[in-house]
């Protein structure tokens, strides 16, 4: 399973250990992800996701999953995320 964020693609960064010494030896610096299920209202079901912690608050403050797909670029999403994110198109063009 890949290190990276299915709403906004974050992934590993890289960097260096700075001893006190100041010898530097490389790290990686690995993003606060978490595997969450989201509800969709449109959808009327959960959907699971690995995500990061600021992606799961960004989802809250844009008014849950549906909203913050509906903005989402495509190139950020992952395969199963923009499966998704094309459900709740097809869902909300059907109600209207």
């Amino acid at each position: 399973m890949s290190r990276r964020c299915e709403l906004t693609g974050k992934g590993p960064m890289t960097g260096n250990n700075v001893s006190h010494a100041n010898n530097k030896t490389k790290r990686r610096f690995l993003p606060n992800l978490n595997d969450v299920t989201l509800q969709s209202e449109v959808l009327g079901r959960g959907v699971k996701l690995r995500i990061s912690a600021a992606a799961l608050r960004s989802v809250d403050h844009r008014g849950g999953l549906d909203a913050f797909l509906a903005k989402a670029k495509d190139e950020e999403l992952s395969a199963n995320a923009l499966k998704v994110k094309k459900e709740i198109a097809k869902a909300q063009a059907a109600q209207a």
